[in-house]
């Protein structure tokens, strides 16, 4: 992992907020850019999860697409596993989407 991509401010903030994101919650790619100071940046968010590095144990379960959809294919090894650590955390997972009572808004981040 490059030492230019740990020490990105607009990451490490990235990562700060996903850290917030209390257990049974959950909150979008949107909120959690807003909330780190990048509105309109989902993608960068997105971003920072895939290259964020293993030691750091984001909970990149809890962030979600637009309207509580978990992003990746239903067939896929992470669909299944972002589906079973939120229920595990008490989140209800209804065919790939978690209901708004779960989701958090960036100004409670």
């Amino acid at each position: 992992m490059s030492s230019r991509i740990l020490e990105n401010p607009a990451l490490q903030a990235i990562w700060h907020v996903v850290c917030a994101i209390p257990r049974g919650q959950v909150s979008t790619y949107g909120e959690v850019a807003r909330s780190a100071g990048f509105p309109g940046r989902a993608r960068q968010a997105g971003f920072a999860l895939r290259v964020a590095p293993d030691e750091l144990n984001l909970p990149w379960h809890r962030v979600v697409g637009a309207g509580g959809r978990i992003v990746f294919p239903k067939s896929s090894r992470e669909h299944r596993e972002q589906a079973r650590r939120l229920r595990a955390e008490g989140v209800l997972v209804k065919d790939g989407r978690v209901p708004r009572s779960a989701m958090r808004r960036h100004e409670e981040l």
